[in-house]
């Protein structure tokens, strides 16, 4: 059985993976470059339906007032540590299947970290409501994507039948929040988790690459002088 590559389950809907995402892609872009994506979202009516067909219940549940108030102070804390600022968005219809299957969408046209990059611009430092298919057409446009496509893409049966089968690897990693990070066994939740599975991923990475040759035993024929050998810092 093929090893699984190394992973990530992040969500548009939380602030704990819109700082792991950060934290991510600008601390460790070697490890977000090789890792695999995969959304998060907890589905409508018809999906939860689909899925308890083949037994699937994902571990979500309603969120209590207390900790919603606790998430709120949370966030307050790791962003103005981070110098950052957050506009808390008003979720009124929420329907996550809006933003999440127009990822599958900018995802196919190269350009799915792009998007969960402005969609989370749009939710934590605007405040806008990304179950909106308006405010998906926005950054569809943003991007220079077509914004039909991404702002009505749950309503096209395939890319539903795609979410689902993202949701049910959601069941079989045993995901049951975000971020959550899996590097073979091992599995990282949170988003203070995030610095154990990049040395993770790495430490696999240094333990796999090949050893490099010694330069006595190369060839003779091979070591050919060069005019100019470059600076000290290597290629540039």
């Amino acid at each position: 059985m093929a090893v699984k590559p190394p992973r990530w389950y992040f969500s548009l809907r939380s602030p704990y993976s819109w700082l792991a995402f950060r934290e991510l892609t600008e601390t460790a872009p070697d490890v977000a470059d090789a890792i695999a994506w995969h959304p998060y979202w907890e589905p409508d009516e018809a999906g939860a339906a689909r899925l308890a067909e083949s037994g699937v219940r994902l571990p979500y549940v309603p969120m209590s007032k207390e900790k919603h108030l606790y998430i709120l102070q949370d966030i307050k804390r790791l962003t103005t540590a981070r110098g950052l600022s957050v506009a808390w968005p008003v979720d009124t219809e929420p329907n996550w299947e809006v933003s999440h299957l127009a990822w599958l969408v900018a995802e196919d046209a190269g350009r799915g970290r792009d998007y969960i990059a402005a969609v989370y611009r749009a939710r934590f430092e605007r405040g806008e409501d990304i179950s909106q298919r308006a405010t998906i057409a926005a950054v569809a446009d943003e991007l220079g994507l077509d914004a039909d496509a991404l702002a009505n893409a749950s309503d096209d049966p395939e890319l539903r039948e795609r979410g689902l089968a993202a949701l049910r690897n959601v069941d079989r990693d045993g995901v049951f929040g975000v971020p959550f990070f899996i590097q073979r066994f091992d599995k990282f939740w949170g988003l203070d988790r995030l610095p154990g599975f990049v040395a993770a991923v790495r430490a696999k990475a240094a333990s796999t690459a090949p050893t490099p040759r010694p330069a006595e035993e190369v060839p003779p024929a091979v070591l050919v002088p060069a005019g100019d050998q470059g600076h000290a810092g290597g290629c540039g």
